[in-house]
């Protein structure tokens, strides 16, 4: 016998005879007191068909090797070789065989949930999403009542990728109906159905069924998140996430998620006043103190920003963050779409998270720093950012402050002279470029330069956008009416070209019910939106309906305190005759930003003298 003929045998061997000993039987190196024999299942015949089998396998016969370890299996009743089968036939690609393994599995071992749990994941492989309802029913009924509502409430997980989304659904309405009634999974059951629909793109059902689950256990989180993920699609569904808020129990790290929810819709001032909750009872929360500032940044609240940011900084520092920052993870996990969650994060992970908002704290830390007006502070905050991934980020900062100090035509040549590493930052200097022109209001130079790009850019539909902005500026209005039309052209979901135009017909008076239309259709892409509700409060008073402007001006400013929203919120104000709560309005907007145009023309317009 050759060397490698007998090395493949006593591997051969030594797997036969680790499938064949049971876990108690396994030799161990702890000596605790008289050892006692536990009789084995492996008797000569079987050990020489496991041997048999595997040295098959190591010949490239995966299908003979699969039929033996099958048959010790059923004879012996082993979940082990059971396991092994599976595997084999797995390795093989021979997706019908491990489904046969784990039906025969089960058919020798009825109540093993190892063995249903896996011919659930060959079944989903196969994409045999018909057959999956008993299966799953079958571990709904093994599992013990005491974990029974954690198990329903993971099954979405795995229907998840179905390629039919809506079957997948059907097929978990039918296999959950019997822990509808049931108090202790009613829930459970009702949030994994909401998840179910919301795949599937039905979301008045999935909120009807998150609605009910709120209503029978307020104080459960699951309908909360699902009502999170519903917002976007269902306004009402907020209604779940702040009721589930209010309660006693609530988690700040909840909160903290709604916030960022608040704060993709542009809701900047309800977002805040949901951060400052979590930050003031939990702050070792980090994330919340970065997110606060940066919003506060944004709102002009510089003060409140730079100690937001500062403290932010301060927690990652002395390294006081972690259970905090472990309960977000946990929440994000729960809202994930996939697998890969917060919660996989290994250390070397979380500290490259750290690193990225420490930088990123910095860079806003520089911002608010040069809109105090002092430019050396945001350059030492600058200074500290060594991290290639920003270097056109900051590249970028520097060209701004540059052009704040009165240096525009320099700044546009450090940003033409960066190096591009692909044409994505070729892009990238494009945007900061013109982004330099429209703060030092050479809208004219900058309308020319995307005009020049265009052959470059024929189809980006954000140039294209923020090339009708400029034509906008500049008095070329037909232009801005072609170029916005081109991006809903290319881009029919772009709920702020959509907007932009419907603002511009209305703030001419033109067209008054195509430009409501137009804005209509904008909120229904982005609902909530506090700009596009604000041009809908505009239209309405284009329109002479006051009282619906007065309601959705209002209804804009309390969650983006914007000056322009605060501009027109105080002319409807004026015009109604509430005239000092418009002097009140009119002056916070311009606390914010007192070179704002359309804050300026309006009280100029109105002769108004604050």
């Amino acid at each position: 016998m050759s060397v490698s003929c007998c090395r493949r045998l006593a591997a051969a061997l030594a797997a036969a005879a680790a499938f064949a000993l049971p876990a108690s039987a396994q030799p161990t190196t702890a000596a605790a007191g008289p050892r006692v024999p536990v009789p084995s299942a492996l008797d000569a015949p079987l050990f020489y068909q496991l041997l048999i089998a595997e040295m098959e396998l190591r010949a490239g016969q995966a299908g003979t090797a699969y039929q033996l370890i099958l048959e010790a299996a059923r004879r012996t009743r082993d979940e082990t070789l059971f396991r092994r089968a599976v595997d084999i036939a797995l390795q093989a690609r021979a997706g019908d065989q491990a489904l046969a393994a784990t039906q025969a599995w089960r058919s020798t071992v009825p109540r093993s949930a190892d063995a249903i749990r896996l011919q659930l994941q060959i079944l989903a492989a196969l994409n045999r999403l018909g057959d999956v309802a008993e299966p799953l029913q079958a571990l709904i009924a093994v599992t013990p009542e005491a974990d029974r509502a954690t198990l329903i409430a993971g099954v979405p997980r795995f229907l998840q990728r179905a390629p039919d989304a809506e079957r997948a659904a059907q097929v978990l309405e039918d296999v959950l109906a019997p822990y509808l009634p049931a108090p202790a999974t009613a829930t459970a059951a009702r949030v994994a159905l909401a998840r179910a629909w919301l795949a599937a793109k039905d979301t008045r059902r999935a909120l009807a069924l998150v609605e009910q689950a709120h209503r029978d256990d307020p104080d459960a989180v699951g309908p909360a998140l699902v009502a999170l993920e519903l917002m976007p699609h269902q306004p009402a569904a907020e209604a779940v996430v702040t009721g589930h808020l209010a309660r006693p129990s609530a988690e700040p790290a909840l909160r903290l998620v709604y916030a960022r929810v608040l704060t993709g819709a542009q809701r900047f001032g309800d977002a805040v006043r949901e951060l400052e909750v979590v930050t003031r009872e939990r702050p070792a929360i980090a994330p919340a103190w970065l997110t606060l500032g940066a919003l506060q940044a944004e709102l002009r609240k510089l003060p409140q920003a730079e100690a937001s940011l500062t403290r932010y900084l301060e927690l990652i520092d002395e390294g006081t963050a972690g259970d905090g920052d472990a309960d977000v993870a946990g929440v994000d996990a729960a809202t994930a779409d996939d697998d890969a969650t917060a919660n996989d994060l290994g250390p070397d992970d979380e500290e490259t998270r750290r690193n990225a908002g420490r930088v990123q704290a910095w860079l806003l830390l520089a911002q608010v720093a040069e809109q105090r007006g002092d430019f050396a502070a945001a350059e030492r905050w600058l200074a500290r950012v060594d991290d290639p991934q920003r270097a056109l980020e900051v590249l970028a900062r520097r060209a701004s402050l540059m052009a704040r100090q009165g240096q525009l035509d320099a700044a546009r040549e450090l940003i033409r002279k960066a190096p591009e590493r692909d044409a994505d930052d070729a892009r990238a200097k494009l945007v900061a470029e013109v982004a330099l022109l429209r703060d030092s209001r050479r809208w004219e130079e900058a309308r020319v330069l995307l005009a020049e790009a265009g052959d470059r850019y024929a189809d980006d539909a954000d140039l294209l956008y923020e090339q009708a902005m400029m034509a906008e500026k500049t008095g070329r209005l037909d232009e801005m009416e072609r170029l916005l039309r081109r991006v809903i052209e290319l881009e029919p979901s772009n709920a702020h070209a959509h907007n932009a135009l419907g603002y511009s017909l209305a703030d001419r008076g033109l067209r008054l019910a195509e430009a409501r239309q137009l804005i209509v259709r904008a909120l229904e892409l982005a609902p909530g939106d506090p700009f596009i509700t604000d041009s809908l409060g505009w239209v309405e008073y284009r329109m002479g309906n006051l009282p619906e402007a007065l309601r959705l001006l209002r209804q804009a400013y309390a969650a983006r305190p914007d000056t322009e929203i605060g501009a027109h919120l105080g002319e409807v104000l004026w015009h109604s005759g509430q005239r000092e709560e418009a002097r009140r309005v009119w002056r916070e907007a311009r606390s914010r930003d007192d070179a704002n145009d359309v804050l300026r023309e309006t009280l100029a317009r109105l002769k108004v003298d604050l």
